[in-house]
């Protein structure tokens, strides 16, 4: 049986790959910080479906800011696979909290990095790089040879881990590679990020909940995809006999006014109506258009995108009107 470990696996790519892994039999451990409540809620399904037996799933506390604790953890769990989805991933919020941003998101890479020399275990090392480092983009569509130029502190930190990744991989030996992920969405989506503010706003309005929704940029450009689909690319990256850098994308980009526009009409309802200009939610420096080439990773693993937008956009929505529903005592929710 294989070992994994996560971290970030709360979250909604941790999630998704930790169903993944563990259909493939997978032993699966994940970091999750101590807090005092509980952030379990995408994986609660791994314990409480009645229809899954004997679980591999294990959690441990640590924190990517604590380097002593991460030795510790690879010392005793000896990981064949370590997948680093664990960061302060919010674009808009790392205006406000650089320092954290760049201490967790970039240098809490370092921390594995070394961990994983100091240790000396044996494992494959995923880093889960993004699209923002690509930012005042210097050609369309981006590929794994684009020049980066990052416009916030997130991707400034995402761009230090990446380089970071690269380094230790031509100096150690070590099989880590990047994954350049664009933007990925899901029903498991965090509630801050605009695709599922959107969709849960279209739900919430329907059914009489909410009034408007109050966004910032609704012209910037971006490749959306399927999260579950994502997590399994990142799992081919470690199955590849050699370790290389790969853009997973979809080659089609989408303004978020499309994404809206497709949202609302989808719960028959005009936008227009409901939403609202706040200037609160614009960025210091923005990203306008993002869209990756994934022609590489498709050659060489065979992954390829299935899910497109207008598909992600439903998918998303008729959960969020299950999950309104259920929280407004108006219907069931389904599992999504």
């Amino acid at each position: 049986m294989k070992k994994a470990l996560i971290t970030g696996i709360t979250g909604q790519d941790g999630s998704y790959l930790a169903d993944l892994l563990l259909e493939k039999g997978y032993e699966v451990h994940g970091i999750i910080r101590r807090a005092s409540t509980f952030n379990t809620a995408r994986i609660d399904h791994l314990y409480q479906d009645p229809h899954i037996h004997g679980v591999h799933l294990f959690l441990h506390y640590g924190d990517l800011a604590d380097s002593v604790n991460l030795v510790k953890l690879l010392y005793d769990l000896k990981p064949d696979e370590i997948y680093h989805l664990g960061a302060q991933s919010h674009v808009r919020v790392s205006f406000d909290i650089p320092e954290y941003t760049a201490d967790v998101t970039g240098v809490g890479t370092i921390r594995i990095l070394e961990a994983i020399r100091e240790t000396g275990v044996n494992t494959r090392f995923y880093q889960a790089s993004s699209s923002e480092m690509f930012g005042k983009v210097q050609e369309v569509p981006q590929t794994e040879k684009t020049p980066f130029w990052p416009r916030s502190p997130y991707g400034a930190a995402k761009l230090f881990a990446y380089w970071a990744t690269v380094n230790y991989r031509e100096s150690y030996g070590m099989h880590a590679s990047n994954g350049i992920l664009f933007n990925h969405e899901s029903p498991r989506r965090g509630e801050t990020f605009v695709t599922r503010k959107i969709t849960r706003a279209a739900a919430r309005i329907k059914l009489g909940l909410d009034k408007f929704l109050y966004l910032g940029n609704l012209d910037a450009r971006r490749d959306w995809g399927y999260a579950p689909e994502y997590v399994e690319g990142m799992w081919r990256m470690l199955q590849a006999d050699n370790p290389d850098d790969y853009v997973l994308a979809t080659n089609e980009t989408h303004t978020v006014k499309e994404f809206v526009e497709k949202a609302f009409a989808h719960v028959d309802l005009d936008w227009r109506e409901f939403v609202r200009y706040d200037k609160r939610y614009e960025r210091p420096a923005e990203v306008d258009l993002l869209i990756g080439n994934p022609a590489k990773v498709t050659k060489c693993l065979g992954w390829e995108p299935k899910v497109r937008f207008e598909e992600l956009v439903q998918i998303m929505v008729d959960a969020d009107l299950a999950l309104a529903k259920r929280s407004s005592g108006t219907g069931d929710v389904h599992r999504f």
